[in-house]
């Protein structure tokens, strides 16, 4: 059988066999724009570091149930919606700001408009009880805690055997 990678004029290392590759450095400018791509989708917009658009979230299930925390700073409770439905929590939270500056002895008068909003939904890995559900929204840090239905503990039972 022919052996292809013979044929084939560079390889992993180098584009071509004499270590020269005259696209690396295309390549490596390519590379660093898509990673750059999208870095400011996570802010409002307007050049400050307060990201609404993909909040962080942390979940871990216990015993008890789901945990969940959320960083939404800047967030009001009014801005928050959460509901728990078919085995799904949602988080929906919009954010609208609004910022006006004016100077008359520089003659400028300045306006900024931020809105943004979210939807996060996560399943949840066994049946709830929402009505125990509940959350809090405290120093930006939103906290939701999804207790797990109570069932009674099977216990085992015996099954007698009999006569047919």
């Amino acid at each position: 059988m022919t052996d292809f990678r013979s044929l084939i004029p560079f390889g992993r290392t180098g584009m071509f066999r004499s270590g020269f590759d005259p696209f690396a450095d295309l390549r490596k400018e390519m590379d660093r724009l898509t990673d750059d791509f999208g870095k400011g989708w996570l802010t409002s917009g307007n050049g400050d570091s307060r990201g609404f658009l993909l909040p962080r979230v942390d979940i871990a299930e216990t015993d008890k149930g789901l945990e969940l925390t959320a960083e939404l700073p800047g967030f009001d409770e009014k801005d928050v919606s959460l509901d728990v439905h078919d085995g799904i929590l949602t988080i929906k939270a919009e954010h609208k700001e609004e910022r006006e500056e004016k100077d008359e002895k520089k003659h400028y008068h300045l306006v900024e408009r931020s809105r943004g909003s979210f939807l996060r939904r996560v399943a949840l890995p066994f049946e709830a009880d929402a009505d125990k559900a509940s959350a809090q929204l405290e120093k930006g840090l939103l906290k939701v805690v999804v207790p797990r239905l109570a069932t009674e503990a099977s216990k085992p039972r015996q099954i007698p055997i009999g006569p047919k």
